[in-house]
């Protein structure tokens, strides 16, 4: 029974894939007093409700690989590496590349001097997925756009804990979610909240128009990280040129997921003469890729 002067209900529900969920109305039905009649009422909601991408074995997988350039007292160990941040000094070892030497100080000290440099932070990383038709095939029973999502909130969060700018692009047909470079672990949120937004897609991918678009968002060198797929050598092909352009400044990586299907077309047994065909199709669609 509804109480005289109103009340509150509280509805469940269960998403079944990552989105934004559309509520444009509610029907509220309810037995009067007596159980002979019902009523019945239809509420406009109008409401959007963003359906995060589950990150909880990201999270667990990025916070494994923090932990093990941790020091003991839980801080950020500084990583040396092929950086440009000098770090210091040390004694030139055999193995050293010629270039590390610093040769002013080595004349000054009387014996040979390197320099040390550490991996800079302060990077602006681009996580760009490709949301066209292909990325929406599944691969094991979860579609590829999907798993794109997830490896790319795992580098997300590992990169913003490091201390890098981050920012997610999506595309297909155009481009559709841009969210701008962020910094600091509370923008991991903002960045899941983003990542909802990126639909299914049925049209074809424009790497042209999309790439093109990215690039003159860019205004300093960036890590482009492109979640995509192709099937052929020749949409692979068109595909990388139209990168050339963007790596003229920035570097740029092709993130690219195992077909499991194919693998496994290629692996089985033959039992018939079709099989033995199959086998050899999937073989050849594997050396392709």
């Amino acid at each position: 029974p509804v109480p005289a002067n109103g009340g509150t209900l509280d509805l469940e529900f269960e998403a079944i894939r990552r989105g934004i969920a559309s509520f444009d109305r509610l029907w509220l039905r309810w037995q009067g007093p007596f159980g002979l009649v019902w009523n019945q009422v239809m509420l406009p909601v109008e409401r959007k409700v963003a359906v995060l991408p589950n990150v909880n074995s990201a999270r667990d997988e990025a916070i494994t690989l923090l932990q093990r350039s941790a020091l003991a007292d839980g801080h950020a160990q500084k990583r040396a590496g092929q950086g440009r941040e000098f770090e210091a000094l040390k004694d030139y070892q055999p193995g050293m590349g010629r270039r590390m030497i610093d040769w002013k100080r080595s004349a000054r000290h009387g014996k040979l001097l390197a320099r040390e440099f550490r991996i800079e932070e302060n990077n602006n990383i681009v996580l760009a997925i490709d949301s066209g038709r292909l990325m929406c095939e599944p691969v094991d029973g979860v579609p590829k756009v999907d798993r794109a999502v997830t490896a790319a909130l795992l580098s997300a969060f590992i990169a913003l804990k490091g201390g890098d700018l981050v920012s997610l692009f999506s595309f297909d047909a155009r481009p559709r979610v841009s969210s701008g470079a962020v910094r600091g672990s509370p923008s991991f949120t903002m960045i899941q909240k983003r990542a909802a937004e990126i639909d299914y897609s049925t049209e074809e991918t424009n790497f042209t128009l999309a790439l093109t678009t990215l690039s003159a968002k860019l205004d300093r060198r960036s890590l482009v990280i492109v979640f995509t797929d192709f099937v052929d050598p020749i949409s692979a092909e068109l595909m990388l040129r139209t990168v050339g352009r963007l790596t003229e400044r920035h570097l740029v990586l092709f993130m690219l997921m195992r077909d499991l299907e194919l693998e496994t077309l290629a692996d089985m047994a033959p039992a018939a003469p079709e099989d033995v065909a199959r086998s050899v199709t999937a073989g050849d669609l594997l050396r392709q890729r």
